[in-house]
């Protein structure tokens, strides 16, 4: 059988750069990760390969990019907010190419000078981005959750997003509609909205946005799928499609985004970290 080659992390900084330039100097995690793939011409079957089908949905293609997020944050190039938007760093947006080579040199040696100064000893690496870690727990609980109960989370996610009359239907042979609610604007305006709460690590192809949107005509304004999972490059083309009913699509890493942003089994915890420096001019000067 032949294995299926995946970009590693240093190859995709040039391709990351020119993206965030397409996207006007700034995106989302997801904004990012569909127009890297664009660029390098990947497959779906690329896309789709499990970094650890053990331990969640996660893709080698968006871990290694995360890694390649990290390096060129740590070489001064990019820069991200809390919730989750990238971005080029007035560097960033001077530079056309790098030396991939000399990002990784570079990085690693700051790391090496910043553990030495400050007596750290750390058994590996720091983590992609420092929050990947937490992503994949909060998906490995998602996945282990019982079908209604994930439901039940949709529903209180939905109602805390400015859903109102949000109704779990969970009937069977129903196309897979798993309820349905309102989505109200301004207080005025109200969009009748059937989702869909696929609770799995694969992909969501683009058959599967077909069959969702055939169970919803005549029922609603719009369409929202969930998933822990992800959704092929063709299943995002088939969601927004010219002409079809729209839907609205939220992957695994969306997902445990707003569960965060929301508070919802997800809290953050600001920890003061102190960072001791040894000012040799001092001891000089004695």
């Amino acid at each position: 059988m032949t294995s299926i080659k995946i970009p590693t992390y240093d190859s995709m900084m040039n391709p990351l750069l020119e993206a965030l330039r397409n996207l006007g100097g700034s995106g989302t995690i997801e904004e990012i990760d569909g127009k890297v793939a664009e660029l390098m011409n990947l497959s779906d079957e690329q896309l789709e390969v499990l970094q650890d089908p053990e331990k969640g949905s996660r893709t080698k293609f968006e871990y290694r990019l995360a890694w390649t997020r990290t390096y060129l944050k740590s070489y001064g190039l990019l820069e991200n907010s809390t919730r989750g938007v990238w971005a080029l760093t007035s560097m960033g947006r001077k530079t056309q190419r790098v030396d991939e080579k000399d990002v990784v040199k570079t990085v690693r040696e700051n790391q090496r000078k910043e553990r030495s100064s400050e007596h750290i000893e750390t058994g590996s690496d720091y983590e992609p981005e420092s929050a990947e870690s937490w992503r994949d727990q909060a998906l490995n609980v998602l996945l282990e959750l019982d079908p209604s109960a994930f439901e039940r989370l949709i529903q209180r996610l939905l109602r805390e997003s400015g859903f109102v009359q949000v109704q779990v239907t969970g009937k069977s042979g129903d196309g897979g509609i798993d309820g349905k609610g309102i989505m109200k604007l301004g207080g005025l305006l109200g969009f009748h909205v059937i989702f869909q709460c696929k609770r799995y690590k694969g992909s969501v192809s683009p058959s599967q946005i077909r069959d969702f949107r055939g169970a919803m005509v005549g029922r609603a304004d719009k369409g929202l799928f969930v998933t822990t999972g992800s959704f092929t490059k063709d299943a995002i083309k088939e969601a927004s499609r010219d002409g079809a009913s729209p839907i609205d699509l939220i992957d695994g890493d969306l997902l445990v985004d707003k569960l965060k942003e929301f508070g919802l089994g997800i809290q953050t915890k600001i920890v003061e970290v102190e960072k001791i420096s040894i000012d040799p001019d001092w001891f000089d000067s004695l």
